[in-house]
């Protein structure tokens, strides 16, 4: 994997704090417009979000003025259990941040899978394909393209950094109270059984275990959490990380001692401020 640097000048669109607000419109792009490849067989009902038949697609958030190398990207896939999406604190709330930082922000809407444990995936590669076959006219190093989730939309990214081809692998991962274990014990019950269904064999539990299936070629980590997340416990992270280290890949954790679940970037989490300066640390340190 290619070495990934940010770049250091600020965007001729920065010129105040970090938080400021940029207000750019984001392009958006069906991801499946010559057809499926798989379907979770409620599509053909009709598009509907408020049904969570979520029609596949990026928003992406460029800036203003094209910085001065080629960025990096981060697709967000935002959580909801595999039953729903939290496309704002989860999602398109973070375009300043990351824009701020040099970062182009693709915000993913990716079906819920409805027995088809395929399907979340494939809308990730490709978005991830999409980004990368944009990147020249984007402004976008195509070997500096990352993953972002939360909660399940953090198991499906980390199911992207450990299952994925090379051609879509993802430089690097960020994820925040991610679903990682399918582990009886530590699992988010929901997560894994509308993705895997009530009856999945060991094999396939396993398979999507992903703490189980890091290996060397696993891109750098960032995992944020609660130690008092009482929906998706923090050995979920805990054992990702124990893994990410036994395989030599970089990796950063923080946990913070309260907060719970699924706070986002709401700045009602108390540790809003510090989380950000040190999501921002660990961009500038690679």
């Amino acid at each position: 994997m290619k070495f990934c640097l940010l770049t250091t000048l600020l965007c001729a669109f920065s010129v105040g704090s970090k938080g400021q607000t940029i207000g750019v419109k984001p392009i958006e792009i069906d991801l499946w417009q010559n057809g499926l490849p798989n379907s979770n067989g409620i599509e053909s009902q009709g598009y509907d979000d408020s049904k969570q038949n979520f029609k596949p697609g990026i928003k992406v958030f460029l800036p203003k003025q094209k910085t001065a190398k080629p960025m990096r990207a981060v697709v967000i896939c935002p959580g909801g259990g595999y039953s729903h999406l939290a496309m704002d604190h989860e999602g398109y709330q973070w375009a300043d941040f990351f824009l701020n930082e040099d970062v182009a922000t693709i915000v993913l809407k990716y079906r819920m899978p409805h027995n088809n444990y395929l399907v979340p995936q494939s809308d990730a590669y490709e978005a991830i394909r999409i980004v990368k076959e944009h990147a020249a006219e984007w402004n976008i190093n195509p070997d500096c393209v990352g993953i972002m989730g939360f909660s399940a939309g953090g198991h499906l990214a980390s199911t992207v950094a450990t299952h994925a081809k090379p051609e879509v692998l993802p430089a690097f991962q960020i994820l925040f109270y991610p679903v990682i274990s399918s582990d009886p014990a530590i699992r988010h019950n929901g997560s894994i059984v509308n993705l895997l269904g009530e009856n999945a064999s060991q094999e396939l539990l396993d398979l999507y275990s992903n703490d189980l299936q890091v290996t060397e070629k696993t891109p750098r980590a960032f995992l944020v959490l609660s130690d008092d997340d009482l929906t998706v416990p923090a050995l979920n992270s805990a054992r990702y990380y124990s893994a990410l280290k036994a395989h030599k890949v970089p990796a950063t954790m923080h946990i913070y001692p309260s907060g719970g679940h699924g706070w986002g970037i709401n700045a009602s989490f108390k540790y809003h401020t510090q989380m950000l300066e040190e999501l921002r640390a660990w961009l500038h340190s690679f």
